[in-house]
């Protein structure tokens, strides 16, 4: 096949026009501290959060997955659109003040604090490998898209397009991913918008075709895993660094509200286009176009939908423009998916475990080469992936069924300790592993009621592993801090330092080892520190706490 070479210099010119903000921004921003790579200084505006805080969502995956489940299920099964807007505003209303009003720099530090380092850092492993899920599943829906439209290899469109979401998230951090959120955002809109009713018109098109199946059907066998996945998008879709790592950034907790209440509405309307683009092709007589695969379009190639209606059912222009949407689309959330994880690794991991006294300009080093390292493995897993939608669906299964109760629990139930945590911890891995995953080759050795050989689990044993681990965390907790207050177990036991005076005392080091940045965001008025983590986090709750004023 011949390349498309005027795709191929539109896509060259897309790519070189986000690298330049990318550098732009890095430029702009003073990246002398950590809070200014991790969190960008706590300074973002209103405009600037709603737009990256959308483009965390918003990618090729969410994109392209949409489109390939409304041309295969139906709009029924169309889940992600509803249980993401949904997972947001709750984020936004609930979990995002309580954080931003702390002065976390990532998730995980309420984890550290509260559970000690060793069960902190143990439960950073999902959100490791949530976000290397998350970074292949876009990066392999760019891939699929290039490879039809350009006629290229579509390993050389995975590399090429991570290497330069690597590049400029190394020079500038959440400054550089923030800014290029915006322009990829805007691309995004005008290219799937332009390219609608160009699909809708084509003369191959007749929507009579799915009169009947554009619902979709939501069998008795189905019922349970149609909970489980809105289950796992809605809560799962919470407990994401990549999206509380904007919360964290935003100038107050009201802002943090604001910016998450907005974005939910703002990724809905993103969802309408993909969601016209999988309709139409399931519409589409593919005999009547320049389409030679095979017909049907079989159902493993269903995740080609999106970039085959650009291809032929779209003007070369217009398809020209619906493939820098959908570029767009995937650098906005690949950048963002590797920060996140080297985050985490240099903050909580590094920073806190391996190396304490180490100094900012170490600790910008160690983001950088997390950077790399992230960015790599997430490429390594794009050029095995099989299903888009899969792999975004797999990302939300292990927030949901591990990390989230975990969060909740560690945030709003003041009897969570580390016992209960890891208890909890462990029982949904098990409960999870033993419930099998067909995604990746797991077999089930845990039959939930109404399981069947043919359609496999029919229970919604993922939000039953998830509630489990509720429990379980709360209740061991419970019952581990009688022991250790009511004296029926020594103090000396207490290995994960559960008790109240170990607790303060993690509190007291937590602001000793960021006393420059609470000093540094304190308020202009008083010139004076703001107040710390300590005193903050122990106000009753009943009674709002001082802001961090930026």
């Amino acid at each position: 096949m011949a390349v498309n070479i005027a795709g191929l210099v539109s896509v060259i010119v897309f790519y070189l026009l986000i690298l330049g903000i990318g550098i732009y921004a890095a430029r702009r921003s003073a990246k002398t501290t950590t809070a200014d790579v991790l969190v960008a200084g706590r300074n973002m505006g209103n405009i600037v959060s709603i737009f990256t805080m959308t483009a965390t969502v918003v990618g090729g995956a969410y994109i392209n997955g949409t489109a390939e489940i409304m041309a295969s299920s139906g709009i029924t099964w169309t889940q992600a659109p509803i249980g993401y807007c949904i997972a947001l505003f709750v984020g936004g209303n609930i979990y995002a003040p309580k954080m931003r009003r702390s002065g976390y720099m990532t998730i995980f530090d309420p984890f550290q604090i509260k559970l000690g380092k060793k069960i902190g850092t143990l439960m950073c492993l999902p959100q490791f490998m949530g976000d290397l899920f998350w970074t292949a599943a876009i990066l392999a829906a760019l891939g699929s898209t290039v490879s039809i439209i350009l006629d290229m290899d579509e390993t050389i469109s995975i590399i090429s397009s991570a290497c330069i979401a690597i590049f400029y998230t190394l020079l500038g951090g959440l400054w550089s991913v923030a800014y290029t959120d915006v322009v990829q955002l805007i691309c995004i809109a005008i290219g799937l918008v332009a390219a609608v009713p160009f699909a809708m018109t084509h003369e191959s098109v007749n929507f009579e075709r799915i009169q009947d199946s554009w619902r979709g059907e939501v069998k008795t066998s189905q019922i349970g895993l149609f909970i489980d996945v809105y289950g796992l998008l809605l809560l799962g879709g919470i407990p994401w660094q990549v999206y509380f790592q904007r919360i964290l950034a935003c100038k107050s907790p009201e802002r943090a509200r604001l910016a998450s209440s907005v974005a939910s509405i703002a990724i809905f309307f993103f969802a309408v286009p993909a969601v016209m683009m999988g309709a139409t092709g399931s519409a589409a007589d593919w005999n009547q176009t320049d389409y030679n695969g095979t017909i049907p379009i079989p159902p493993e190639k269903m995740s080609y939908i999106l970039p085959l209606v650009l291809q032929y059912l779209c003007p070369l222009p217009v398809s020209i423009i619906g493939m820098g949407a959908i570029a767009a689309a995937v650098m906005s959330s690949a950048d963002s998916s590797i920060l996140s994880t080297s985050s985490v690794f240099a903050k909580n991991i590094y920073m806190e475990v391996i190396r304490p006294n180490a100094s900012e300009r170490e600790i910008i080093w160690v983001v950088r080469i997390a950077v790399v390292v992230a960015g790599t493995l997430g490429t390594f897993i794009a050029l095995s992936a099989e299903t888009v939608y899969g792999l975004y669906i797999l990302c939300s299964d292990l927030m949901y069924v591990i990390l989230f109760p975990q969060f909740t629990c560690v945030l709003f139930i003041e009897v969570t300790n580390g016992y209960g945590c890891l208890v909890g911890y462990f029982l949904s891995v098990v409960l999870r592993i033993l419930g099998g995953e067909p995604l990746i080759g797991l077999p089930v050795l845990l039959k939930f009621p109404f399981f069947s050989e043919e359609t496999g689990q029919n229970f919604p044993f993922r939000t039953l592993t998830m509630a489990c681990s509720f429990i379980t965390i709360v209740l061991v907790s419970k019952l581990t801090e009688m022991l250790f207050k009511g004296r029926y177990l020594p103090r000396k036991w207490d290995v994960f330092g559960c008790s109240e005076p170990s607790y303060r005392k993690r509190l007291q080091k937590y602001d000793e080892q960021h006393q420059h940045e609470l000093y540094t965001l304190g308020s202009a008025k008083t010139r004076g520190p703001s107040k710390g983590i300590t005193e903050t986090l122990l106000q009753k709750e009943s009674e709002p706490t001082t802001e961090l004023k930026d």
